[in-house]
């Protein structure tokens, strides 16, 4: 049996996923899986800031790998998929300078007005077709300039090329995690040397651009030894909404929901749309397999309730919390997408702040997933109006198309035809793109129809 392993990060927990394709369906099993999330700790200027345990994190990747060998399901590719915009700094010895910044970490307040001085915002889109978020990696690179670390640096790889660089030994940049720099020109697919120049950032560090399902190396002889076997790291869409979208079991055309910590709403095309009515719109031109785009929309997602959640001692679960939210309906409007609401240090105060009264458990929980609904339904308007086209379908994929009860709103307020599924999405893209890099998937058309072979996809 030929398998192949995705190992699908997160932000707030990774697995391991292997499978393999037998006629014409993708058997799939959960071997591995480890908690995630940001911490606190002093960044390379000596403040503190949120950071992620890489170091952590890595020993988790190879714990999972070693599971598959004790478990006699020896992978012949792995690949790995993160969320976007986040990235090491690699000095001399091609260790971290100073750890890798979480995006939800708020140097960039400072460093946003002054890459606007440099170039405006609309000259950045005009060029790259991506949102402003400030996250982008475009304006928390602007910080490592003005604290000298990127004087230092010698290596520049997004999170995932990072983990790839620790397992083989081989430095690769790929294209779907590129593009979230906001860097990256959507007309020449590369980096903008314009955009790299005007800021200052070291041109060296950003190197040639390698598409999905490239091989990136194989097992360095340490890692071999620790997990027992040698296999290939194949590049999926390292970017997980990238993964995402590739196991959508969508027709040409019709538009999705990547529904995690964070909603991703949009449609595939195959250009970016840069003009002003999509720079105005707050769409996103992210790149896919074969220098296509997602022109899709971030919307805040289900890092609310995890967050409410959590600050209730996990005390019910996610099927608990949307069960009391049904039972609990109330008309409280917020605007989901509110920077109060990025990385508070009480969601629960801030969401009770923002409606003006204490909610209880179950209110709290409605008011985020009805305001979701009623976001998903005016973002789908403004893509409509980006893109001139009326849709009939929405797709919802990933961990969140399992919320019965936020389906159910968003097929109220927009009054698509909603389906569901599959789950495990991101997963699944990852094994989809290695597996057309390993022969054994002809395109992502051909993998799409293993999906709706496979899976349980759903109408509501």
């Amino acid at each position: 049996m030929k398998y192949y392993l995705a190992i699908d990060i997160g932000a707030s927990s990774g697995r391991h996923i292997l499978s393999y394709v037998e006629q014409g369906k993708m058997h799939v099993e959960e071997i591995y899986r480890f908690a995630n999330g940001p911490v606190e700790k002093i960044g390379y200027d000596g403040k503190t800031h949120l950071v992620w345990e890489t170091e952590r994190l890595f020993k988790e990747i190879l714990n999972g790998l070693k599971k598959a060998g004790e478990l006699g399901k020896i992978p012949s590719s792995v690949g790995i998929d993160t969320w976007g915009v986040d990235y090491a700094l690699l000095d001399e010895a091609d260790q971290p300078l100073g750890g890798v910044y979480c995006y939800r970490d708020d140097r960039t307040q400072n460093t946003i007005p002054l890459v606007h001085e440099k170039l405006s915002f609309h000259e950045l889109f005009a060029k790259t077709g991506i949102a402003f978020a400030s996250f982008n990696t475009v304006y928390q690179l602007y910080d490592d300039l003005l604290t000298g670390r990127m004087e230092r640096a010698k290596s520049f790889l997004m999170l995932p090329d990072y983990f790839h660089f620790l397992l083989t030994g081989v430095k690769r940049q790929e294209y779907t995690n590129a593009t979230t720099t906001g860097m990256i020109n959507a007309q020449t697919h590369t980096w903008d040397r314009e955009i790299l120049q005007k800021l200052g950032y070291k041109e060296e560090l950003f190197t040639q651009i390698s598409q999905p399902s490239t091989v990136v190396g194989e097992f360095s002889d340490e890692v071999a030894k620790f997990v027992g076997y040698k296999a290939k790291v194949t590049l999926p869409c390292t970017h997980d909404t990238a993964s995402a979208v590739i196991a959508a079991p969508i027709q040409a055309g019709s538009p999705y929901i990547s529904s995690g910590t964070w909603s991703l709403l949009g449609v595939e095309e195959p250009f970016a749309h840069t003009d002003e009515g999509a720079e105005k719109s707050g769409y996103s031109n992210e790149g896919s397999v074969h220098f296509t785009f997602r022109l899709q929309k971030n919307i805040m997602g289900l890092w609310m309730i995890q967050q409410v959640r959590h600050e209730l001692d996990d005390g019910y679960s996610f099927a608990e919390l949307a069960e009391m939210a049904r039972a609990n309906p109330v008309p409280d409007e917020i605007n989901v997408n509110e920077q109060r609401f990025l990385a508070p240090k009480s969601m629960i105060d801030e969401i009770d702040g923002a409606v003006g009264r204490t909610l209880s458990v179950g209110e709290r929980a409605y008011v985020i997933f009805n305001n979701l609904a009623k976001d998903y339904h005016l973002s789908l308007q403004a893509l409509e109006g980006v893109t001139g086209r009326r849709y009939e379908t929405l797709n919802i994929i990933g961990g969140g198309s399992k919320n019965v009860l936020l389906n159910e709103l968003t097929k109220k307020y927009t009054g698509k035809r909603i389906i569901t599924g599959p789950t495990e999405g991101t997963a699944i893209g990852n094994l989809i793109m290695q597996m057309i890099g390993g022969g054994d998937i002809q395109d992502v058309a051909e993998g799409r129809e293993i999906v709706k072979n496979t899976f349980d996809i759903n109408e509501i």
